[in-house]
């Protein structure tokens, strides 16, 4: 299985890295471009969309890996309906803009869809009981997979950031799988997202050449939300873990908003006032803010995940010690204040 897994990566990683390619020649002939604004990270029109080549590579290995038995039929079918459905919006989005309230409705739709086949939402691990929502974690769940899916949007604002989080959660993710449930074959899925982001990435780090777009940030956020809940049936604390990988993109994201929300903001209007946008904006650079981002998933998140999916500290404790750093941080950084200054990069 470990052959398998090592052909799943190297095809998915060069299999995107060579659709990108071709899918930024498509955007500069057509003029698919992100063009610069008052809101903007960026200095110079750059193709966008570039997403895509990741939602054709994972759509188009998850029937093999099913039909190698390596996923079950229901992730098989929660992934890829949900993924296709949030995959076109956004490819439309790219292309001609959707309205908000259309891509919510879709977006919803697709987190219904992908937790009517995985069972809904696990029970919750909390210290020494387990709990279980029934109705009220159903709702809970559409709630949480809709924001994992709008969070990586909001925080796909600099070079590189995507994908290094896609990269460094999805490997994380098969460690931790390989910890805590050795011989399940559930590894190989993440891995799969990571290797197709991380050929995305070669033409996204700094500076980019072509940006994900809606349509790949909401698949990939999606994605990340439908293998955290799978995770979750399959062992209890690796739910947990996976939230803990996720805390420096569910951190930076919350805290923003809810600033914004205190101050009467329109929430759903484009703005640079994230922490990651302000470290860039102080350090001149998108590099050194992008790789922090990945510093700390493997260095300070990963450990601690580690620990929970083995048993050895309890998920609302790892998420607490893992959590509050990153939220001091993220406020004095200023997640959610107001930046009038451009980043050239």
């Amino acid at each position: 299985m470990v052959l398998i897994g090592i052909l799943v990566f190297a095809f998915a990683f060069v299999a995107a890295w060579a659709l990108t390619g071709r899918v930024r020649r498509y955007a500069l002939k057509i003029a698919l471009l992100d063009r610069p604004n008052a809101r903007s990270s960026h200095a110079v029109p750059t193709p966008r969309g570039g997403g895509l080549a990741v939602i054709v590579v994972v759509l188009a290995a998850l029937p093999l890996l099913w039909l190698s038995g390596i996923l079950d039929l229901r992730e098989f079918l929660a992934w890829l309906g949900a993924g296709a459905l949030v995959g076109l919006v956004g490819w439309r989005d790219d292309r001609h803009d959707v309205a908000p309230g259309w891509r919510l409705l879709a977006h919803v739709a697709a987190a219904t869809w992908a937790l009517i086949w995985l069972g809904g939402l696990p029970p919750l691990l909390v210290f020494d009981w387990e709990l279980h929502l029934n109705g009220w974690g159903h709702a809970l769940a559409v709630l949480y997979l809709v924001w994992v899916l709008n969070l990586y949007n909001f925080m796909d604002g600099i070079d590189g950031i995507a994908g290094i989080e896609a990269v460094t959660v999805g490997l994380g993710a098969a460690l931790l799988v390989g910890l805590a449930l050795p011989g399940v074959d559930a590894w190989v899925a993440p891995l799969l997202l990571a290797a197709a982001a991380g050929g995305f990435l070669i033409w996204n780090f700094p500076k980019a050449r072509i940006f994900l777009g809606d349509s790949g940030s909401s698949f990939i956020g999606l994605s990340l939300g439908v293998l955290s809940v799978h995770a979750g049936w399959l062992h209890p604390e690796l739910f947990w873990a996976w939230i803990l990988l996720l805390g420096v993109f569910v951190v930076d994201a919350t805290v923003t908003l809810l600033r914004r929300l205190l101050r009467a903001e329109p929430i759903w209007q484009a703005h640079r006032s994230h922490a990651y946008q302000h470290s860039a904006q102080r350090l001149g650079s998108h590099i050194p803010v992008s790789l922090a981002v990945g510093a700390i998933n493997l260095f300070w998140l990963l450990p601690l995940a580690a620990l929970v999916a083995i048993g050895a500290l309890n998920g609302p404790s790892g998420i607490l010690i893992g959590y509050l750093p990153l939220i001091v941080a993220s406020a004095w950084l200023g997640s959610g204040c107001p930046t009038t200054q451009h980043i050239q990069e």
